[in-house]
């Protein structure tokens, strides 16, 4: 078992208590430690998510920011699991996954039915959510937005290292029209030094294992991810993460290389642009 010491949602909710202190106190994290009468590196701990602090410490940290008891109750329901090897969340809890993912150094992922989030386009994005049929107009938006903002990551100058597994599947699975499938596919190929497609040839095993996520940093513990439309899974445990290690290495020896991904995006480009000139015409009556 490995000795969880962080994880991603005690990192997030570490980093929730930082702002509070920020918002409400306009205190410096030694000046907060000098009014609780705490060691500064005791603040320090429990803001990056690396001590967990008692229910006493939440106490004090909260009524010293002005918050009520019926936010700290709120705020001890979330803190209690913050520490667990394995930690689920809400689906449309974004921020500890964001965050997760600003904080890597490595970002692996495997998807057998959709492009990955990280390098998806507005439009695709927003086709998903669409043909979901489960949102308002104006959360679509709010979630697509979301969406892209994470993205951000890619374009930073220290970026993690990213590795995307696609099935072939999510090339064939039509999301919007064919104009929307062609600009994702076209920035699949501008990503295709990150990208390796799974090809149907590999056998349905592949394409049967759910979508996930392997990050690595520097100075934390790995984490593994999944997610499906009802949960969000951080896991932290030793085993878990060896699994996950073992997957992407078994992932890697069915993966068609770089070239052929390429090669192989190219022709579902291609084959979409016959089809724009083959569309049947109305028969006149």
């Amino acid at each position: 078992m490995t000795a969880i010491t962080s994880t991603a949602y005690s990192r997030d909710l570490g980093d929730e208590l930082r702002r509070l202190r920020e918002k409400f106190t306009n205190l410096t994290g030694f000046a907060f430690a000098e009014q609780l009468g705490w060691d500064p590196s005791k603040v320090s701990n429990i803001e990056n998510g690396k001590a967990r602090a008692s229910e006493i410490d939440l106490v004090q940290y909260l009524m010293t920011c002005g918050r009520d008891s019926a936010f700290f109750e709120r705020f001890r329901g979330r803190y209690r699991y913050a520490f667990d090897p394995y930690v689920v969340l809400v689906p449309d809890n974004l921020r500890t996954l964001a965050m997760t993912e600003a904080q890597a150094k490595t970002i692996t992922t495997y998807d057998a039915l959709t492009m990955p989030g990280l390098i998806q386009t507005p439009e695709y994005a927003r086709a998903l959510f669409t043909e979901g049929g489960h949102a308002a107009l104006e959360d679509i938006e709010k979630h697509v937005q979301l969406r892209m903002d994470r993205q951000a990551i890619l374009r930073r100058p220290k970026r993690p290292e990213c590795l995307f597994y696609v099935h072939e599947l999510a090339l064939q699975i039509r999301v919007g029209d064919a104009r929307i499938m062609e600009e994702q596919y076209l920035r699949l190929l501008f990503n295709s030094h990150i990208l390796r497609i799974v090809p149907m040839s590999a056998g349905a095993a592949i394409a049967t294992r759910s979508a996930r996520m392997l990050f690595k940093f520097e100075k934390h513990i790995p984490v593994a991810y999944a997610e499906t439309d009802v949960a969000q899974v951080f896991a932290h445990d030793g085993k878990a993460i060896a699994d996950s290690r073992e997957f992407f290495k078994w992932l890697e020896t069915h993966a068609l290389d770089e070239g052929q991904s390429r090669s192989l995006l190219t022709r579902y480009v291609s084959g979409l642009r016959e089809d724009f000139h083959e569309q049947p015409r109305a028969e006149l009556a």
